[in-house]
């Protein structure tokens, strides 16, 4: 018998984005075969509302999802030997609608995408929100921001949509889509953060979302999602600044040119490859996951596109050389295998986020 990876699912409300959340939507588990890549049947762990992003704490014990709502929440999630989920504290985000988490140690950061606050909330030794969080409801630290962008239906103002760690720990940046900047914050022993200043200024109208950092630490993959491309700075770590030394088009000239607004999302870095879903506006398709080759100086190879069976690839992750794909307009999660055929494929309400399970 195939060896199985349980994966976390978590999902939008089920009538889409901004819609009421708390309507039977939650944390889904689903197994994905390691060696065939075909996925099992999903189930429902937990109902919990618009659980959009998860994380997971190192130790396994614990599972954090956002509640992106308004005013935003983050719950704790404790995991049981049997797999199931059991809330143990509920917070608030410390800003509207969370999109996105980061468990750095004894700390979460959660982006807020609204009002474009970053949230400190401090976690135990064994991942549990800590008394102090617990007993206030709030995050130990908010830190809000300023600014706009020239892109007047997205960029009034600021909009947080990923938090990073950078290789040497020193800093947390947020890429800022209502700003095009990558944020900076110096980060303390104890995971309190300081502003910083901006660590970046990408191009009017980038519109950052998710960032990567390249193996070597020397660069960093910023997706920019207003201009449908990918950017390659050159990172400083002694300035702990980023320099825009590349820009790659999301999909290649000859398919940009269908006049489909494109829409890159999560990104991330698997080996010598990045990999970038991306959207086409309005459910025009194709949607695609398309495939960066990195290149020994850092350098991004141009896109290659492979086509997704349905629309909205809201967020990807690389399990056992198998791509995971929720694909939130389709209502199902995907898998493909390294070049770009499906191995499987499932029904699932509004999926939004794939992280594997930690085993314990």
């Amino acid at each position: 018998m195939s060896a199985t990876t349980p994966l976390w699912i978590g999902t939008f409300p089920h009538a889409g984005i901004g819609t009421p959340a708390g309507l039977g939507e939650g944390v889904w588990q689903v197994d994905l075969d390691a060696a065939t890549g075909a996925l099992g049947e999903p189930r429902l762990v937990v109902e919990t509302p618009a659980p959009t992003y998860l994380a997971t704490h190192p130790g396994g014990r614990w599972l954090y999802a956002v509640g992106e709502s308004a005013p935003g929440s983050v719950t704790a999630f404790e995991v049981g030997d049997d797999g199931g989920l059991t809330a143990r504290a509920t917070v608030a985000s410390g800003g509207t609608s969370p999109c996105h988490l980061l468990v750095v140690e004894d700390t979460l950061y959660v982006a807020n995408y609204i009002d474009g606050v970053l949230g400190v909330v401090p976690l135990t030794a064994d991942g549990a929100f800590t008394p102090d969080v617990v007993a206030s409801g709030l995050p130990a630290q908010e830190f809000a921001h300023a600014g706009t962008g020239p892109d007047a239906d997205r960029q009034e103002g600021p909009h947080a949509h990923f938090v990073a760690l950078t290789p040497d720990g020193r800093h947390v940046l947020v890429a800022d889509l209502g700003t095009d900047e990558l944020r900076r914050y110096a980060r303390a022993a104890d995971g309190s953060l300081t502003p910083d200043g901006v660590a970046a200024r990408l191009a009017p109208g980038t519109g950052p979302r998710h960032v990567a950092f390249a193996a070597d630490g020397a660069h960093l993959y910023v997706v920019g999602e207003l201009d449908a491309s990918v950017h390659v700075l050159l990172w400083d770590a002694a300035t702990a600044t980023g320099t825009d030394v590349q820009r790659v088009a999301a999909v290649p000239a000859e398919e940009s040119a269908d006049g489909v607004r494109r829409s890159p999302s999560h990104v991330l870095l698997d080996g010598d490859r990045l990999l970038l879903g991306v959207r086409a506006l309005g459910l025009q398709g194709p949607d695609a996951v398309s495939v960066l080759d990195v290149h020994a100086d850092g350098s991004l190879g141009a896109a290659r596109p492979q086509a997704l069976s349905g629309p909205t690839p809201r967020h990807l992750a690389v399990v056992h050389g198998w791509t995971v794909v929720a694909l939130q307009d389709a209502h199902a999660v995907v898998v493909h295998d390294a070049h770009g055929t499906q191995a499987s494929r499932v029904d699932l309400r509004s999926p939004a986020c794939v992280v594997p399970v930690v085993v314990r």
